[in-house]
């Protein structure tokens, strides 16, 4: 659905503005004019897409796979403001948009209420297909909609939001599982770095680890999700937009401190909970992996 009353795509006429909004972004992003597309609604919120004339090709599937990807983030919330997702012509340009280097796997990098995509295009020989462009814009926006409910756009880099949550989160919802490290690899993992903590995970490991490290948010968010339910994760964003850090969100949610959860999953998977009949005592549900389950680290 168009939300401009028909009028077409927006021209921005004014450069410097393009240049701003994007930040140093590349030279051939910055070389060409910006445009902005129609603007669209769905239930979740609105978007809209900006992109160079060169990646004009790209905007349909871009838009099919938002269009596919916001209604399920439903079970969240609804965006509080509008999106926009900004297509970067190569990967030079996303990494200086997002101001990262040295991660070639990235495709993309979200804040509150916009998304940098490396233009799909550009993903390589194959290109991107569409369940892989809406499986990452599902991931990202997942991000979105956590920072909005959160927080309000000066305020969700400071709530202490730690990665595990939010790349869990945003996996969970993409249904990303298949992507990552299983429990049982996980587990092989701690038992031959037993004083390792990957719910803490260092910029290195981060960037040298990241098949492990969102491995572990993944299959944490989904303990947490499984064990405490939506309803709880909803909390601890609702506890968050009344000012709350996350840490103290956290815990008057879902009624255990971050530690003491984290601390449980640890052990979880240490112990092999996963595998059925050697759960932990305070719940006896199973508990592992999303069903039916087949990236990027935000500002601090």
């Amino acid at each position: 659905m168009r939300v401009d009353g028909g009028r077409g795509r927006v021209r921005w006429l004014a450069l410097g503005l393009s240049l701003c909004l994007v930040g140093c972004a590349g030279p051939r992003w910055a070389a060409a004019e910006a445009r902005l597309s129609d603007a669209w609604a769905s239930p979740t919120g609105h978007y809209r897409i900006e992109y160079s004339p060169e990646d004009a090709s790209d905007i349909p599937r871009v838009r099919r796979a938002a269009d596919e990807a916001l209604p399920r983030l439903e079970r969240w919330g609804a965006l509080r403001e509008p999106v926009t997702i900004r297509v970067m012509p190569d990967h030079a340009s996303l990494e200086a948009a997002a101001r990262q280097r040295g991660l070639e796997w990235l495709r993309a990098w979200s804040r509150y209420d916009e998304v940098f995509l490396q233009a799909p295009s550009t993903w390589g020989a194959a290109s991107a297909s569409p369940a892989q462009l809406t499986e990452l814009l599902l991931h990202e926006l997942t991000h979105s909609v956590m920072y909005q409910l959160a927080s309000d756009r000066f305020g969700w880099s400071r709530k202490q939001i730690p990665l595990w949550f939010r790349e869990g989160m945003a996996s969970y919802t993409a249904e990303q599982a298949y992507r990552w490290v299983s429990l049982e690899e996980i587990a092989r993992y701690l038992e031959r770095h037993p004083g390792s903590d990957l719910l803490r995970a260092t910029p290195e490991m981060y960037r040298d680890e990241s098949n492990l490290v969102y491995g572990m948010a993944h299959h944490a968010f989904a303990f947490l999700s499984r064990r405490y339910g939506d309803e709880a994760v909803r909390g601890v964003l609702r506890e968050m937009r009344d000012g709350t850090e996350f840490p103290p969100a956290f815990e008057r949610a879902i009624g255990i401190s971050v530690e003491a959860f984290t601390r449980d999953f640890t052990h979880y998977v240490r112990w092999r909970g996963f595998r059925g009949g050697r759960l932990l005592l305070q719940d006896a549900r199973p508990l592992g992996d999303h069903p039916g389950a087949s990236g990027e680290p935000e500002p601090p």
